[in-house]
C-alpha cells in the first residue's frame, strides 16, 4: 500500500504533520490556533505508539469521517479520551468518505477535517488511512482500548484483532439529535 505523502495535503495540514501552527508555521508552544494534537503518517504513529508503550501509556483508538464536526463528535471523543492517557483518531480519507457515504461527501476536505480535530484537547494524534476499515491500521497500532459509538455494535474492526491482545473494546452511547447527515439533510431542506 503506498502512503499519502506529505505534498499531497493543503499547506495547513502539512504544517500540523510537522507539528507546526497551520496558521503561523510556528512551533505548537506559540501557536495562537490552540492545536495541541498532530497529523501523523502511519509510520510515524506506529513509531510513537511504540514510545506511548515503553512510557506505560494507555492508548485508546477511535475513528471515523468527522465530516461536519458536531457536539455528538466532541462528547464521543472526550469520552474515549477519557478511557486511556492517549487518543489517537483515525481518519477516514476524502476517498473513503466517497465510498462510504457516497459522491457528494466529503464536505470538507480531510486536511480541514484533520486540522478541526487536531484542536480539541481531546484529541493528541491524527492518522489517515486509506481503506474501508481502520482494521489493518488497528492491527498494527494495537490500542489499549478501542472505542466506537454504539451505532457500530454490530461491527467493530480491528474488535479481534484488540481483544486477542489483551485490550478492550467499549461502545459509547451516541448524542441524541446529532448526525452529520441529518445536518446535511436540514441544511438542503432550508434552500428549497
Amino acid at each position: 500500500m503506498k502512503l499519502r505523502i506529505c505534498s499531497t495535503l493543503t499547506a495547513p495540514a502539512r504544517a500540523l504533520r510537522a507539528g507546526l501552527c497551520p496558521v503561523t508555521g510556528i512551533g505548537p508552544t506559540r501557536c495562537y490556533t490552540g492545536a495541541v494534537a498532530r497529523l501523523y503518517s502511519r509510520a510515524e504513529i506506529l513509531r510513537q505508539r511504540a514510545d506511548w508503550k515503553r512510557q506505560g501509556k494507555t492508548v485508546v483508538f477511535t475513528n471515523g469521517c468527522y465530516d461536519l464536526l458536531h457536539p455528538g463528535h466532541i462528547r464521543l471523543l472526550e469520552q474515549a479520551r477519557s478511557a486511556g492517557d492517549v487518543l489517537i483518531v483515525g481518519l477516514n480519507t476524502d476517498a473513503g468518505v466517497r465510498r462510504a457515504k457516497g459522491p457528494a461527501r466529503p464536505v470538507n476536505s480531510e486536511g480541514e477535517r484533520a486540522e478541526a480535530l487536531l484542536v480539541l484537547e481531546a484529541v493528541d494524534a491524527v492518522v489517515t488511512f486509506e481503506e474501508d476499515t481502520p482494521r489493518a491500521l488497528i492491527a498494527e497500532l494495537l490500542p489499549d482500548v478501542l472505542i466506537k459509538g454504539a451505532d457500530w455494535s454490530h461491527f467493530i474492526a480491528g474488535r479481534e484483532e484488540v481483544e486477542a491482545a489483551g485490550g478492550r473494546v467499549l461502545t459509547v452511547a451516541l448524542e441524541p439529535g446529532y448526525s452529520t447527515t441529518a445536518i446535511i439533510e436540514k441544511i438542503l431542506s432550508q434552500q428549497t
